[in-house]
């Protein structure tokens, strides 16, 4: 079985508090893009992972792609597969290409041994894994509060725009990225924002990471505005990671030529 776990970007984050368990609450609305990783699972005699692409530091065991084989082993009896995973999408980027990783094993592993798991009941279990897992169940656009994995669906319609994606080669870790963080004291829903002309997204629409991330970062700032510059509608920083994304009305140019930024320009599905 061969899948492509999406990427996924944030219009607007809102970080509103800690909370007692030490999570921060958050509001969100993530849509899935098409950057994929590639995701192989077959059935075999005994559990191996292998990994190409992207090198992705550290133990086997700590492996979001083998957290969720390990979880599902746990709760359900479960052959042992074979898990071969492209690694495309940056890590630290904002991006959600771990936590879509794993949350396709999962899917990928009911599907295989027919679990009969519902996506709700898949969406508890990958919560388990990460804030942004649950979302990648279904991938479709879904507003997010919480921590980010009570999820609602929301219709958003962007087909006729064009997505420019730069990601300069910054990894920008959680505790950096939550170090100096200012909590939104903004009382609009995000929900009530994206249901105005995405022309007035600009004017209220906004990551609350931007701001540590940039201080920290002054290129980020810069792409950003260059973004702008070039006619983007909307430009943001994606989650707490250091990718910036443009959506434009007309198809954009590639402009970045250094030689460690990735820089992509997909059609809005």
């Amino acid at each position: 079985m061969i899948l492509f776990p999406p990427a996924k970007i944030n219009l607007g984050l809102n970080v509103l508090h800690k909370r007692e368990d030490g999570y921060h609450e958050i509001e969100s609305c993530m849509i899935a893009i098409p950057f994929y990783d590639v995701l192989e699972i077959i059935p075999a005699e005994t559990f191996e992972f292998k990994q190409s692409g992207i090198t992705i530091a550290g133990d086997l065991e700590d492996n979001l792609c083998v957290k969720a084989f390990r979880l599902l082993e746990q709760n359900y009896a479960i052959p042992p597969v074979s898990i071969y995973l492209r690694k495309i999408i940056p890590m630290g980027a904002g991006l959600g290409g771990g936590s879509a990783d794993a949350s396709y094993v999962v899917k990928a592993i009911v599907a295989l041994y027919n679990l009969g798991i519902s996506e709700d009941e898949q969406r508890e279990l990958v919560a388990q894994l990460g804030s942004d897992c649950p979302f990648f169940i279904s991938s479709q656009a879904q507003l997010a509060i919480g921590r980010g994995e009570i999820l609602q669906p929301i219709t958003l319609d962007l087909k006729n725009y064009y997505l420019k994606l730069i990601n300069p080669g910054i990894h920008i870790g959680t505790k950096e990225a939550y170090d100096g963080i200012q909590f939104s004291d903004d009382s609009t829903s995000i929900a009530a924002i994206l249901a105005e002309p995405i022309e007035q997204w600009n004017a209220h629409l906004k990551n609350d990471f931007e701001r540590t991330a940039f201080k920290n970062h002054p290129t980020l700032a810069q792409i950003k505005a260059s973004l702008y510059q070039e006619g983007a509608i909307y430009a943001a920083m994606s989650g707490s990671g250091s990718t910036l994304f443009g959506i434009f009305k007309e198809e954009p140019k590639l402009t970045f030529t250094k030689e460690n930024y990735l820089e992509l320009i997909r059609p809005f599905a």
